[in-house]
């Protein structure tokens, strides 16, 4: 899976009352229809921009601030509109963000945004915010082989116009390997009462990033799906610390482990320090015994994923040398 750019950095956060710090949400339910109007218009136009790849129409309409360093975003549209040209957009989401009174530098941000006669609140959370009238709107490219989810910040620039334009893009998949985030959160829970942990960990964090559109939304559902991945989180989970897997008769170190999609199948993406090899057939020779290693070591990642991605690190400055086998070929 895939991560975009978002032009300021974002959080999620846990509840307040809303209209805490001076500023508020309205929801799509709450607006005006002439601001849901407004927002919609303002969301489907740059949305059918990055549907085209017009890349120089989104810079011109997007802030001063952010289309001086447009690069990131310019690089996610080209990313984005091939698998987007013939979908159908719709506006999934809208929420209306006043933070008109906030002090410049006032840190974090948070605003709370209830959804009438429900107890369900969405906080969006967004450190270092300038103060201003902002918008998000989500939408849904879909209808096509990989449907995407486009999470728009709007900003009104200048302040008091009429004019919404572009502060911050994300995208993310709706689907990985033909399934959204509900099937990966239920096979995430079967994986979990197997006692599967290793399954159920990647299962819930794909879950994670199906189901949120971007990394500043929370939820109680969210939260309730983040607490289910923490239980089951390995203790051998390399992060600070490295994976040890003993392959080819010594110690290799996995310094980092995550799913992802290759031609349309779920597989296990591996990254670990090679040793003791200078060439590409020695490093493949090595790469296989490391993916025996691993199976021999959690025999549950064979039922979980269709096959393993290794790529081997030499060092600072080297390329690293990668392979993907399916797992009726690591035997």
């Amino acid at each position: 899976m895939r991560l975009s750019w978002l032009s300021f950095a974002v959080c999620a956060a846990l509840c307040l009352p809303s209209g805490a710090w001076a500023v508020s949400c309205a929801t799509q339910s709450e607006m005006t229809p002439a601001d849901r109007t407004m927002y919609e218009q303002a969301a489907r136009t740059l949305g059918q921009q990055i549907q085209a790849g017009n890349v120089a129409a989104v810079r011109g309409n997007t802030i001063a601030a952010v289309a001086a360093r447009f690069g990131p975003i310019a690089a996610t549209i080209e990313r984005t509109a091939p698998e987007i040209q013939k979908a159908t957009l719709t506006v999934n989401a809208l929420y209306g963000l006043k933070a008109t009174d906030i002090k410049p530098d006032s840190g974090t941000t948070e605003f709370f945004c209830a959804v009438p006669n429900s107890s369900l609140v969405v906080t969006i959370t967004i450190p270092q915010l300038p103060p201003g009238d902002y918008a998000i709107a989500v939408l849904h490219a879909t209808g096509t082989a990989n449907p995407q989810q486009i999470t728009l910040i709007l900003q009104n620039e200048p302040a008091g116009s009429k004019q919404w334009k572009l502060a911050g893009l994300y995208v993310r998949p709706l689907t990985e390997a033909g399934h959204d985030g509900v099937w990966f959160w239920k096979q995430a829970r079967q994986f979990a009462a197997k006692k599967q942990n290793w399954n159920a960990w990647f299962y819930y964090r794909t879950a994670e990033f199906l189901l949120s559109p971007a990394d500043f939304f929370s939820s109680p559902n969210l939260q309730k799906l983040q607490k289910e991945t923490d239980a089951v989180k390995p203790a051998e989970l390399p992060g600070k610390t490295p994976l040890a897997v003993q392959a080819g008769g010594q110690s290799l170190e996995i310094t980092g482990m995550r799913a992802d999609v290759f031609q349309n199948s779920l597989d296990l993406v591996i990254d670990y320090t090679a040793k003791g090899v200078s060439g590409p057939v020695e490093t493949r020779t090595q790469i296989v015994d490391l993916m025996k290693g691993l199976l021999a070591k959690y025999p549950e990642l064979r039922t979980g994923f269709h096959g393993l991605w290794v790529y081997a690190h030499y060092g600072q400055g080297q390329q690293p040398f990668a392979i993907e086998l399916p797992m009726e070929q690591i035997q």
